[in-house]
C-alpha cells in the first residue's frame, strides 16, 4: 500500500510528466538571435532509475525564428523541430533541479539559414542540446532552464558550419 503510494504522489509532483508550453530566447555566436514557442509531451510510462536521480523522457517540438544579419539587412528563417529529450532529477526525480540532453531534427521551412559568418547548406539539420534547470512556484509547475543548442546536418552536404546558441527557457506544466 505504500509503495503504491509513493507511485501515485510522485506522479503528482513530477512535472517531468505533464505537458508544458516554454517561451525561449536563444543568442549564437556570431549575432545570430533565436525566438522560440514550444510544447513538451512527457512520455507518461517510461522512467529509469540512473545513481540517486529518476531519468525521464518527453517529446519537445518547436518552431523558432532565427534572425542574423545578412549584407546589411536582418535576415530572418522559420525553424521547425522535434527531439526526444532525456531529464535527470537527483533524489529519485524529486529535486526541482535537473539535467537534460537531446538530440533531434529541424527544418527550415521557407529557406536555408545564412547569415554574413554562416550558411547551411541543407534545410533539413540535427537538433542537439544538453541543459541544466530548475523547477518552481505551486507544484513544481514552473521551470527556467539555461541551454548549449547546436543545429547541423552531421556532415551529409558541405559546407556544414553548424550554429550554437546559448538559450534561456520558461516553461510551465498543466
Amino acid at each position: 500500500m505504500l509503495g503504491a503510494f509513493g507511485c501515485t504522489a510522485f506522479a503528482q509532483t513530477a512535472p517531468a510528466q505533464q505537458t508544458s508550453v516554454y517561451l525561449q530566447y536563444g543568442q549564437a555566436e556570431q549575432a545570430a538571435k533565436s525566438w522560440t514557442l514550444g510544447l513538451t509531451l512527457p512520455w507518461r510510462s517510461w522512467s529509469w532509475q540512473l545513481g540517486s536521480g529518476l531519468v525521464t523522457g518527453h517529446w519537445d517540438l518547436w518552431v523558432s525564428r532565427w534572425s542574423a544579419p545578412y549584407q546589411g539587412e536582418d535576415k530572418a528563417t522559420w525553424i521547425l523541430g522535434a527531439q526526444p529529450v532525456l531529464r535527470w532529477r537527483p533524489s529519485m526525480g524529486q529535486s526541482p533541479w535537473f539535467a537534460e540532453a537531446g538530440l533531434g531534427v529541424s527544418l527550415a521551412s521557407n529557406r536555408r539559414y545564412i547569415s554574413d559568418h554562416t550558411t547551411f547548406s541543407t534545410r533539413y539539420n540535427f537538433a542537439t542540446h544538453i541543459g541544466v534547470g530548475y523547477l518552481f512556484g505551486e507544484q513544481l509547475k514552473n521551470e527556467i532552464s539555461l541551454r548549449l543548442a547546436h543545429y547541423s546536418n552531421a556532415g551529409i552536404r558541405q559546407p556544414n558550419p553548424g550554429e550554437n546558441f546559448l538559450q534561456l527557457r520558461y516553461a510551465r506544466s498543466f
